[in-house]
């Protein structure tokens, strides 16, 4: 069974409510279709249902069992529109200018749902920016507690794959923070331990991805990540880290042995912190392409409910995946 197929069994186990937001898009209607037939999660599609169900119609789908929401017809508008204002008025929210984001932007309605307890998460990004599904995210939830940074990261379940959590790893940040510092990195290092825990169920061996391992070139960018780990290592002791590492003596046992002798992560990583948002990006992008894995994300970890971001070049059955992903997540907040 695929890394995939088991979090899809986890999220039916325990069903959560989904809002997908970005109903004018044809992957979204397949990916509904497709996650309530199979009972990943029951689903909430927020905007003109005599739209969204002639979609379905157009790509011959069924949407049997979905919830549509259209905004202007909510019976819960008022009450969206008064935790909207109460939540944002210190920043200068009035009630007119609640109702109309809550009117035109299905992004904001569908996080103010799950603010109000009305849903368990939301997946958006298929066809908006990251900064469009995550400013909302932050001004309405805000960040969970004991959070000191959001941070995005991908779950990559590589085919015939020995490395990492057989085949399965977690990539961060390639998603979010454009350069991290040393400290944020460690932060990201901390989050990601804990995402991966809850996500693949195992041991997170992390390492601090560098063009240097141990020394092996000096340079301020390599210091930052040799810094990263410092931080880590003090205020995260229980963590299993180590860096800087290059990428293969990071996965490759027999690189490792040479680079990085004695190393508890050299060779056995199946969590890659990346040093910069150019280097994650890529490096995900390389992975998903050359080795035809599949890169779910980029997941948002340190939010205070699940709201995950999609890549705009995402497949809807990426969406299936996130959104099963984004269940399981509820299951455990």
């Amino acid at each position: 069974m695929s890394y995939i197929d088991i979090i899809k069994d986890k999220a039916r186990s325990d069903r959560k409510t989904i809002v997908l937001p970005e109903t004018n898009d044809k992957r979204t209607l397949i990916a509904a279709s497709t996650i309530l037939k199979d009972k990943i999660a029951d689903i909430i599609m927020i905007g003109n249902e005599e739209k969204i169900l002639d979609g379905a119609g157009w790509l011959d789908i069924e949407l049997d069992g979905v919830q549509i929401i259209d905004p202007s017809k909510s019976e819960k508008l008022d009450s969206y529109v008064e935790l909207l204002y109460e939540t944002r008025k210190a920043k200068g929210m009035t009630l007119e200018k609640a109702r109309e984001i809550l009117l035109t932007d299905y992004l904001t309605f569908g996080i103010v749902m799950v603010k109000a307890n009305d849903a368990d998460g939301m997946v958006a990004g298929a066809c908006h920016a990251t900064a469009d599904t995550l400013r909302p995210a932050l001004q309405i939830l805000k960040t969970a507690e004991g959070t000191k940074l959001v941070s995005a990261f991908f779950i990559m379940d590589v085919p015939d794959c020995s490395m990492g959590e057989n085949g399965t790893f977690l990539f961060a940040d390639c998603g979010l923070n454009q350069d991290p510092t040393a400290e944020e990195l460690a932060a990201i290092a901390e989050s990601s331990a804990r995402s991966f825990r809850q996500l693949v169920e195992a041991k997170p061996k992390i390492a601090m991805l560098s063009h240097s391992t141990k020394g092996s070139a000096k340079h301020e960018l390599v210091d930052k990540v040799t810094q990263a780990v410092k931080i880590a290592h003090e205020q995260y002791p229980n963590l299993t880290l180590d860096g800087e590492l290059q990428l293969d003596a990071a996965l490759v046992p027999s690189v490792a042995k040479s680079k990085a002798p004695g190393s508890e992560v050299a060779g056995k990583a199946n969590v890659l912190i990346f040093p910069n948002l150019d280097a994650g990006n890529i490096g995900y992008k390389l992975v998903q392409r050359l080795a035809k894995a599949e890169a779910y994300g980029p997941m948002l970890q340190g939010i205070a409910k699940p709201v995950n971001d999609l890549s705009r070049g995402c497949s809807w059955e990426d969406i299936v995946g996130v959104v099963a992903l984004t269940a399981v997540q509820a299951q455990l907040s």
